[in-house]
């Protein structure tokens, strides 16, 4: 995995209530996850989006494997 690209997740109390967001803008993990999930493309949430970049989402996604990586390893270790 790219470390590098989690460090474009940022998580602010000040923030959309300290959920994760893209480089502290108010553009959530979890919504664009929603999209992603809806079946928009990248290429898509571009257009939509255009302050946001391919590697902003590509974060989204790594952030969400790794989430659900260790929730995994919890359950298992339970």
């Amino acid at each position: 995995m790219n470390e590098s690209l989690l460090n474009r997740i940022t998580i602010n109390p000040e923030i959309a209530h300290g959920n994760p967001t893209i480089r502290n803008t108010r553009y959530t993990v979890e919504g664009i996850l929603e999209y992603l999930a809806a079946g928009d493309t990248i290429d898509d949430l571009l257009e939509e989006f255009p302050d946001l970049e391919k590697d902003d989402f590509q974060a989204c996604l790594q952030y969400a494997v790794l989430n659900i990586k260790q929730k995994i390893a919890e359950i298992n270790a339970a």
